[in-house]
C-alpha cells in the first residue's frame, strides 16, 4: 500500500463517525460562534491559524534531535520543553477547526490528531528522560509519530482542503 492510499483509507473510516460526531458538538459547545471562535479558528488571519502554530512544536523537536546528535542534551530537553509548550496553542486551535469539517475530514483528523497526542506523549517522555538512550529513542519514536500526523495534517489540508477558502467572499467549503 502507498502513503496516498493509506492517507485515503482514513477517509473511509466510517467507525468513526460516532465518536466524531460526539467531538464536534463538545468541542462546537466549548468554542461557540463569538469572537472566541473567530480568533482560535483565524477568520482575523483569513485562513486557519493552526497550520501556522504546528511550526513551533515540529522545528522544536525535530531540531532537538540535531542537538542531541550533537551532544547537547540540555539545550535538545529545552528544545523538547518549547515544542510541548508550543503544542498547547496547537492543540487548541485545531480542535476549534473541528466542528467545521466535513465527515470524512473528520474522520482524518481524528486519526491526525491520536498521532499527534502520541507524539506529544512521546517527547513528554524523552524531556523527562533527561538524556541518554532513553531519551534519544523516546524522541526518536515521537518523531515517527510526529511524521503521521503531519502527513494526515498536510492530506487534511491540501486533499480535502480543510479551512480552504473559508474567509473569502463566495467561500466554497
Amino acid at each position: 500500500m502507498d502513503l496516498h492510499t493509506a492517507l485515503r483509507t482514513a477517509e473511509s473510516a466510517g467507525r468513526l463517525d460516532p465518536a466524531a460526531a460526539r467531538v464536534a458538538e463538545v468541542v462546537a459547545g466549548a468554542v461557540g460562534e463569538g469572537r472566541a471562535a473567530g480568533l482560535l479558528r483565524g477568520s482575523w488571519l483569513g485562513h486557519p491559524v493552526h497550520p501556522l502554530l504546528v511550526t513551533v512544536p515540529i522545528g522544536a523537536w525535530t531540531a532537538s534531535l540535531a542537538l542531541r546528535a550533537l551532544g547537547q542534551p540540555e539545550a535538545a530537553r529545552s528544545l523538547i520543553g518549547l515544542g510541548l509548550a508550543g503544542a498547547v496553542p496547537t492543540v487548541v486551535t485545531g480542535w476549534a477547526e473541528f466542528p467545521t469539517l466535513g465527515t470524512e475530514a473528520r474522520r482524518v483528523a481524528l486519526i491526525h490528531a491520536a498521532a499527534n497526542a502520541a507524539a506529544a506523549t512521546l517527547f513528554l517522555k524523552a524531556y523527562r528522560a533527561r538524556g541518554g538512550r532513553a531519551a534519544t529513542t523516546w524522541s526518536l519514536l515521537g518523531l515517527a509519530a510526529m511524521g503521521v500526523g503531519g502527513a494526515l495534517g498536510g492530506h487534511l489540508s491540501y486533499a480535502l482542503g480543510a479551512g480552504v477558502y473559508r474567509y473569502q467572499e463566495g467561500a466554497r467549503r
